[in-house]
């Protein structure tokens, strides 16, 4: 990397942590270059770096996978080592160097990691968790170009240790210290298959469902304010009205009736209309005579006796259908 590029990073990096203490009260205040660059990231993600690391898991034997692994681990303890210095973390800068030794010298060059099989503790710590300690625990969420979620202050350190890379301190050739970027970057990549793969079912807006997650993450990390802390301070109390707040309900009185007097009213308009009938005449004497008739019995068979003589095996209830 020529000296411009780092320069220019560093102007970059001093700039972020310039302006990031301003706009401290939201988390995502640059959201709209935010959407931008994740959408950016994204297509390549998708296009380039999933299929890459697809292949890589593939083709590549278990065991050389988890040498890569292994290898930049290591390099991310001397990190660590610098990080808990700055700290003055003296007991975790020592563990960490202890570590690295041992990877160093016992594992092939950190090709093994012994440090781990031997449950050492593992404390890898970065610059922006230095920057943490020092004060800086609540950060604006930022969008790393090609590298994904951040935070503000995550991105100062990592733009820094990006200028001044380990690989470029032990590799001298340009292309071989790009390859082995690019080698960093597809491990990693394919170690977060198995959380992404599912990201689209998850979640309907996958940029702020990434941003929560990873925002309360670090948050936890760093010992700062998680953005879901301030939903959580709701009393849900507060919503409900109190009953001093509440009117009370309107008892409606029935209008009070005089059932006996309304009896009365009643019999003397029964006793009105029968006094006001007129005499019967012989047209209706008549009618009432045929109204009475009788219809004589029948002798013939019923439908139901005839049914039965038809189809004696069917039970009563079933003929009881026929009608």
């Amino acid at each position: 990397m020529n000296l411009k590029l780092q320069q220019y990073s560093l102007i970059i990096a001093v700039g972020l942590a310039v302006t990031a203490p301003a706009l401290a009260d939201s988390y995502d205040p640059y959201e709209p270059y935010n959407r931008f660059m994740y959408r950016i990231n994204d297509g390549i993600d998708r296009t380039v770096l999933v299929p890459v690391s697809r292949g890589y898991q593939k083709v590549t034997p278990k065991p050389v996978q988890s040498g890569v692994t292994n290898f930049f681990d290591n390099l991310r303890d001397v990190v660590s080592i610098g990080s808990n210095l700055l700290r003055l973390d003296i007991e975790k800068a020592s563990t960490d160097l202890v570590r690295v030794g041992i990877n160093t010298t016992f594992g092939l060059g950190g090709l093994i990691n012994i440090a781990d099989a031997a449950q050492m503790p593992n404390n890898k710590n970065s610059l922006g968790d230095t920057f943490a300690t020092w004060g800086w625990k609540n950060s604006n969420y930022f969008v790393y170009p090609l590298a994904g979620p951040s935070t503000v202050r995550d991105a100062v350190g990592d733009t820094v240790l990006r200028v001044y890379s380990l690989e470029g301190a032990i590799v001298e050739s340009e292309g071989l210290r790009w390859g082995l970027g690019a080698l960093k970057g597809i491990d990693k990549r394919a170690q977060l298959l198995v959380y992404t793969d599912g990201l689209d079912m998850a979640a309907v807006d996958r940029y702020a469902y990434t941003r929560d997650v990873f925002m309360n993450m670090r948050a936890t990390q760093v010992g700062g304010t998680p953005p879901s802390a301030v939903y959580d301070d709701t009393n849900i109390d507060d919503l409900v009205p109190s009953e001093a707040d509440t009117p009370a309900p309107v008892e409606l009185e029935a209008p009070a009736t005089d059932t006996t007097s309304s009896l009365n009213q009643q019999s003397d308009s029964l006793e009105t209309d029968d006094s006001a009938m007129a005499p019967v005449t012989e047209g209706q004497a008549l009618y009432a005579e045929l109204t009475q008739y009788t219809a004589p019995a029948q002798t013939e068979p019923t439908l139901t006796a005839q049914a039965v003589e038809l189809a004696p095996a069917q039970d009563a209830n079933h003929l009881a259908l026929l009608y």
